[in-house]
């Protein structure tokens, strides 16, 4: 019987709804807003996510010189590189071990759109190196030559950058590089990065030592075989990582930092969505002054009251969440952008993933700004004086 009575206090509510459209649209839009600049941002850390979880494998590790905190800072000698090859636990083949040195540079290219110069990640790969990416494939062209001025794009670095086609040469340190062909690697953060052969980025950059060792590891076991023989080795000094860790490493303050920026935003912007629905929501109850009083008078309780004014808040709420949400869909999911990662000092390609994970927690924020915008609305009709409320007939 009780549950009764609060649905047709309810239902009755919601049928007067239409006559508040005007303010009620006011609400839904202003929630939705929030709610899309949250999914927004939610998408963008979820596009570094999903971009670090096709980034590299946990049975291959990356070797740095020890105490580096990336690539860039780091620097092995070429017997060093040499130690760390020919540790126990790294997997060989008829070929030898299946390792590749790695040189790492940046370099400036135009930003697309803007023309702004920004860093790029310049790769040179060992012979092996390719075989350590196993996502990795040509889409266009062909792989660069041994001992040649030739680069391959990532599809990151294509979109993001000026002057990156079939054929075209780009200036990198003293020397013009041709552009061969373009890859992808699963949509990983390495489609950001140009590659071309280690020994000619070497002689071109005058360098005559490495930053990075790829090594693939014999089985699940040999990572701490190889971290045990590299650390009691006095002949070299290095921090040894799976790939997957490594490039996890790189990007955590970057997602952490554009998480609580974008949640601080929506949180600024919540609270002015939340005053939007606290104005719908008054203005619902001051127009329904002497509905309630009658309700109230003929004998329903003030806990059906304000479980009808909140339900409209909720409602409101909700509507403007999946309206948020699906603009948000609409517009960003799945457009590539990149950004400085500031741990590197250079740019990363990613794409916006607005996955349900992201949509349900835009929907659960616009629910938690209704159900605050109708609150102070709904204790008011409640505790509202029948007499009073009369009186306005």
């Amino acid at each position: 019987m009780r549950s009764r009575v609060l649905a047709s206090v309810i239902l009755m509510n919601l049928r007067s709804l239409p006559a508040r459209m005007v303010p009620a649209l006011v609400a839904v839009i202003g929630i939705g807003g929030v709610v899309m600049v949250l999914t927004a941002t939610l998408a963008i850390a979820q596009g570094f996510r999903e971009a670090l979880a096709t980034t590299g494998a946990t049975d291959v590790a990356v070797v740095l010189r020890g105490g580096s905190s990336g690539e860039l800072a780091s620097n092995l000698l070429t017997a060093e590189a040499n130690t760390v090859v020919d540790a126990p636990g790294v997997a060989r083949d008829a070929n030898g071990p299946l390792a590749s040195p790695e040189s790492y540079v940046l370099v400036d290219l135009p930003m697309a759109g803007s023309g702004t110069a920004a860093n790029v990640p310049f790769r040179g790969l060992g012979p092996r190196g390719r075989e350590l990416r196993r996502h990795f494939r040509l889409t266009s062209g062909r792989m660069y030559r041994s001992g040649l001025y030739e680069v391959i794009v990532g599809r990151g670095a294509a979109v993001g950058f000026r002057g990156l086609h079939l054929g075209s040469t780009v200036q990198f340190g003293t020397q013009r590089w041709e552009v061969v062909g373009f890859f992808e690697d699963g949509g990983s953060v390495t489609e950001s990065e140009l590659w071309t052969d280690i020994e000619v980025l070497k002689g071109s950059y005058r360098r005559t030592a490495v930053q990075s060792v790829r090594l693939a590891l014999a089985d699940p076991s040999s990572l701490e075989r190889i971290r045990a023989a590299l650390k009691a080795d006095p002949r070299v000094n290095v921090t040894v990582t799976t790939e997957r860790d490594f490039y996890a490493a790189q990007s955590r303050s970057l997602i952490t930092l554009v998480t609580v920026l974008g949640s601080t935003i929506s949180l600024l912007m919540g609270v002015g969505a939340v005053f939007g629905a606290l104005n719908t929501m008054y203005s619902a109850v001051a127009a329904r002054t002497r509905e309630i009083a009658t309700l109230r008078a003929i004998g329903f309780g003030a806990s059906a009251v304000l479980a009808s004014v909140m339900t409209e808040a909720l409602l409101l709420g909700l509507a403007g969440g999946v309206l948020g949400a699906l603009a948000a869909w609409i517009a960003f999911d799945g457009t590539r952008a990149s950004t400085l990662n500031f741990q590197t000092f250079s740019q990363l390609s990613f794409a916006f993933v607005v996955s349900p994970r992201v949509v349900v927690t835009g929907v659960l924020y616009a629910l938690a700004l209704g159900f605050v915008g109708g609150l102070w609305p709904g204790l008011r009709a409640a505790r509202m004086s029948i007499v009073e409320g009369l009186r306005s007939l």
